[in-house]
C-alpha cells in the first residue's frame, strides 16, 4: 500500500451468517471431513501446514473421495509451511481430476512471503477459519494432547467471499513477477463488509494498515479485551492501544504460549512483558500444550482467523480475520477464555521482574530485533526487487 492510501473497502450483498466455534484441533478435524464428505458441488482447502499422516491422509482420502463423486476439488499449501511433504502426495487427488498448486514455490528473491491463511470452503455455502494446520500433532483437546486451538465454522454470505478470495490467490500461486507486482490491485488485499461482517485481507504492501487501524480503533474504544495469541509482537499503535485501554480501568488480559514451537518468538514476546505488566494488562501463559489459537474479542466484538498479533502477520504474511459484532459469539469466546485460563499460570510483576537474568533480557532484545526488525526489513527490501525487476 502505498504511503497514506486507504485500503479498498467492498460492500456485499446483505445477508446473514450462523458461526459456530470450534474449541479444539479434534473437533475441527470431526466438523470438516464430516462437512467434505457431505459437498455436492465444490471444495476449496488452502493452508499454511499440511503433514501425511492419520490425520492428513483422512482429509486427502476424503478429498479424492468427493473428486470421485463430481465434486471440483482444489488444494494450495504454502510452498515453505509444507515443505516436508512431496508432490506426490496429490498424485491421485490430480489424477481423480483435482487441482492442487503450492503457493509460491522456493524462491529467494521473494522466499519470505508466505501464505500463512487457513480456510476450507465447501459449496460456497460453509467455511471454516482459525488457526488450525493439518496433521496429527494439530488434533488433540489441546490440554492433554495436540495443539490449543480455536476456529470459527461459517454459514452464509461470508463463505462466498472466502471463496473469492481462494480464487483470487489460487489463480497466482506461481507468484511470479509480473504476477506479483499486479497483487496491489487485486480483492486479496481488500476490506469487504458485509450485513454482520468485515473480511480483513493482507498480502505484501496492502492490507496490513487496515487490519492494524482496525484493530487499534476497536482497542482506543474497549471496556474489555481477551487476547489468546500464539505469536505476540505487536506493532507500536497496538501495544500503546492496550496499555492505555488498561490505563483507562478497561480489562485487558492476555493469554499467550507458555510452550511454543517458535523458541525466538517465545523470547521477543518475554521482553515486552515488564511495560504491560506495570500498565496493569493481566498475562497468563498457557501450560498443558502448545497454544496457537488467534482469537481477540474487544467487548461483544471478536476478530478470528489465520493472523497472530507479531510482526510478520500484522506486516509480511497473507492472513484471513474476520471481524465478527456478535454478542452470543464474543460470550462463547470469553467463556472458552475463562475456561482455559485453568490451565494458565498468571505472570505476577515483582516476581517477574525479580526472576528476569541479564542474559535472558540479552536474549529478549536480540529475539526482539530478529522478529520485529530484521525481518520485517528483509521483506521489505524483497517487495522493492520484485516491484521494480
Amino acid at each position: 500500500m502505498e504511503r497514506g492510501a486507504v485500503a479498498e473497502e467492498r460492500s456485499q450483498d446483505v445477508g446473514s451468517n450462523s458461526y459456530r466455534w470450534l474449541r479444539n484441533g479434534r473437533e475441527a478435524v470431526d466438523a470438516m471431513l464430516e462437512t467434505i464428505a457431505g459437498a455436492q458441488r465444490s471444495i476449496r482447502l488452502e493452508t499454511f501446514i499440511f503433514h501425511a499422516g492419520e490425520v492428513g491422509d483422512s482429509y486427502r482420502d476424503a478429498l479424492i473421495a468427493a473428486q470421485k463423486r463430481g465434486v471440483r476439488v482444489r488444494v494450495m499449501c504454502d510452498a515453505v509451511g509444507t515443505i516436508k511433504l512431496l508432490t506426490s502426495y496429490w498424485n491421485d487427488l490430480v489424477a481423480a481430476g483435482g487441482e492442487f498448486r503450492w503457493f509460491n514455490p522456493l524462491h529467494p528473491n521473494r522466499l519470505i512471503y508466505r501464505d500463512h491463511r487457513k480456510i476450507l470452503v465447501v459449496d460456497e455455502q460453509v467455511a471454516f477459519i482459525g488457526g488450525f494446520n493439518i496433521g496429527t500433532d494439530f488434533c488433540g483437546d489441546g490440554v492433554s494432547c495436540g495443539w490449543r486451538d480455536l476456529g470459527l465454522r461459517i454459514e452464509g454470505p461470508l463463505a462466498r467471499e472466502l471463496a473469492d478470495t481462494f480464487n483470487d490467490l489460487f489463480a497466482r500461486a506461481d507468484c511470479r513477477h509480473r504476477r506479483f507486482q499486479r497483487m496491489r490491485h487485486t480483492r486479496s488485499d481488500a476490506v469487504v463488509t458485509g450485513e454482520d461482517w468485515t473480511l480483513l485481507l493482507t498480502g505484501p504492501g496492502r492490507g496490513h494498515r487496515a487490519l492494524k487501524q482496525t484493530l487499534a480503533h476497536d482497542f482506543a474504544r474497549a471496556k474489555s479485551i481477551h487476547i489468546m495469541s500464539a505469536y505476540f509482537l505487536p506493532s507500536f499503535r497496538l501495544l500503546r492501544e492496550l496499555k492505555h485501554a488498561a490505563k483507562r480501568g478497561s480489562r485487558v488480559q492476555l493469554m499467550l504460549a507458555g510452550k511454543s514451537d517458535v523458541w525466538l518468538m517465545r523470547m521477543a514476546t518475554r521482553g515486552l512483558y515488564p511495560s504491560l505488566l506495570r500498565a496493569g494488562i493481566e498475562i497468563y501463559e498457557y501450560d498443558p500444550q502448545i497454544l496457537h489459537a488467534k482469537v481477540v474479542v474487544v467487548d461483544d466484538v471478536i476478530y478470528a482467523g489465520s493472523a497472530n498479533l507479531d510482526a510478520r502477520s500484522l506486516s509480511i504474511n497473507y492472513e484471513v480475520l474476520a471481524r465478527i459484532p456478535n454478542r452470543e459469539l464474543a460470550d462463547e469466546a470469553r467463556e472458552i477464555f475463562a475456561s482455559d485460563l485453568k490451565h494458565c499460570h498468571r505472570i505476577d510483576r515483582k516476581a517477574y521482574r525479580k526472576g528476569r537474568k541479564p542474559w535472558q533480557k540479552m536474549l529478549e532484545r536480540w529475539a526482539f530485533f530478529i522478529l520485529a526488525r530484521l525481518d520485517p526489513y528483509i521483506a521489505r527490501q524483497q517487495r522493492r526487487y520484485l516491484l521494480h525487476s
